[in-house]
């Protein structure tokens, strides 16, 4: 299925697949519609760019008497991401809401979600921080093992190292989407962990040893950690490199490499499947599918995908869904692409 059919509007869609879960068992919002649905419609309006309609649906439903607290988290959610959008002078209102969902229930339900634009994520982050609650307790009796992918480094030569520099972003979004194919592990978002170096202030022209990058797992609640390297020697050579290492003893757990022609959308998946195949986890030839299918298999459509991630980390919207559209347009099964194109689309206008 190509990116074109995939998605007619990305956010609508997954908001009210989210919200239909988180609102399950919720009364009717009025005219026989559910809140769930009645946020999906104020989604529609935030793509439409219609913000103040879209809120005024949210204040209609704060309004009633019944809500849950799931309920009232979704409702202060599409809140606080339709006031966002309406500008600067709107952030502390919106960043107001993030707060008003943490004291009704910090730990509910899973957030930030992918709709979230990247200032908020960052402030959930700070929110969390600033409670403790960084990482949300789990089941002690869960096997489920917690992973964080590092930013690649690129050890290439000459040419290969400017070429290839903003590459490494990519490459560790890409891992971290085919790791959470996988459902004996859980991912932590590649945000998650920028925000931490940043705040504890590890990050120093973009170089960051492995030691403070394992404390900095270790404050995350992982229990492996990936770092990856890509090196381009001329046209026809290079090597990808990715090591999972224990984030308590800090030590090496396994090693996987690949050589060859310098397609590293096509290495990256091979080396998640080789390291899923050596850290044991339950690889299926589903997940396997999904792996091949996901991302790229167009280097430049990658390379501009890359670019878009380092202008969303500055909050420079309108140039990150610039280079998103690039990579659409370069690869249009390019659906991560398309998702983001969707959900910052609303925010450069």
């Amino acid at each position: 299925m190509s990116g074109k059919t995939y998605v007619r509007n990305f956010l609508a869609i997954s908001v009210f697949s989210l919200l239909i879960a988180v609102c399950a068992g919720s009364a009717q919002a009025g005219d026989g519609d559910t809140i769930a649905q009645r946020l999906a419609e104020a989604v529609n309006l935030y793509s439409d760019l219609e913000f103040d309609r879209g809120l005024e649906i949210t204040e209609e439903l704060l309004g009633r008497d019944d809500l849950s607290a799931n309920d009232s988290i979704a409702i202060y959610e599409v809140k606080s991401i339709i006031t966002y959008a309406k500008g600067q002078q709107y952030r502390n209102r919106a960043f107001n809401y993030l707060r008003d969902i943490s004291r009704i229930g910090h730990c509910l339900i899973h957030l930030p979600r992918e709709i979230w634009p990247t200032e908020l994520r960052d402030k959930w982050y700070s929110i969390s921080r600033q409670r403790n609650i960084l990482t949300c307790p789990v089941e002690e009796e869960s096997n489920i093992q917690t992973i964080a992918i590092m930013e690649f480094d690129n050890y290439s030569v000459g040419e290969y190292q400017e070429k290839l520099g903003d590459l490494s972003k990519g490459l560790a979004d890409f891992f971290e989407y085919d790791f959470s194919r996988f459902s004996d592990l859980k991912v932590v978002e590649r945000d998650k962990i920028d925000y931490i170096l940043k705040e504890l202030k590890m990050v120093e022209e973009g170089k960051i040893d492995r030691a403070t990058a394992v404390k900095a797992g270790k404050i995350l609640g992982a229990q492996m950690m990936v770092f990856g390297s890509i090196t381009q020697i001329d046209d026809d050579n290079a090597v990808m490199l990715a090591r999972a290492v224990n984030v308590e003893t800090s030590e090496i757990i396994t090693i996987a490499e690949k050589r060859g022609k310098p397609n590293f959308v096509d290495m990256e998946k091979e080396l998640v499947k080789d390291l899923a195949d050596q850290l044991n986890l339950l690889v299926t030839d589903e997940n396997r599918k999904l792996i091949d299918d996901s991302g790229t298999k167009d280097m430049d459509a990658a390379r501009l995908y890359s670019i878009g991630l380092k202008y969303l980390d500055r909050y420079d919207y309108k140039k990150a869904y610039d280079y998103f559209r690039k990579a659409y347009e370069k690869d249009d099964s390019f659906t991560e692409a398309k998702k983001k194109m969707d959900v910052y689309k609303p925010l450069i206008s």
